[in-house]
């Protein structure tokens, strides 16, 4: 899995300026300037390119939830340390825009992917759980590029 281009496809699908990446990382409590994001979003033969750590994209991921949904009510322990996979991915994604069955199986569609009803929700099932299903590199990109169509508005930021 590629950090950087997950942090660069969700920036674009979502049409996230730097600012607002920014305060994601703030509502983290995760210190991240400027010239540090913008080598995050460097593509990798660039001048300047910096590797995103998976704890830069968890954290983002985590301030991207808080920016768009605000604090959950549920208390969570912070203090735990989860491992950030494809399947987490996909879930914070979904929580974050507060995507539904429908709206996520027309993402996967948008990607040319077509997923019958128990293979998306084996998707965001606990990992252990009988019906669990592990996301590939390759499910995760194309949801990535059926988000940046989903979310098209002909605007670049």
């Amino acid at each position: 899995m590629n950090t950087n281009d997950i942090l660069y496809k969700i920036q674009k699908a979502l049409n996230l300026s730097s600012k607002e990446i920014l305060k994601a990382y703030e509502l983290a409590n995760y210190p991240m300037d400027a010239e540090h994001l913008d080598g995050l979003l460097k593509r990798r033969s660039d001048k300047d390119f910096l590797l995103c750590s998976y704890e830069e994209l968890g954290v983002f991921l985590d301030g991207l939830v808080l920016l768009k949904r605000g604090p959950s009510p549920k208390k969570q322990n912070d203090d735990e340390i989860i491992e950030l996979t494809n399947n987490l991915i996909l879930k914070k994604l979904r929580i974050t825009m507060e995507l539904k069955e429908p709206e996520t199986e027309i993402i996967f569609g948008l990607a040319d992917v077509t997923l019958s009803k128990q293979e998306l929700k084996s998707l965001f099932r606990k990992e252990g759980h009988k019906n669990f299903k592990a996301c590939s590199d390759e499910l995760l990109m194309a949801f990535l590029e059926g988000l940046d169509e989903f979310y098209y508005t002909g605007e670049e930021i």
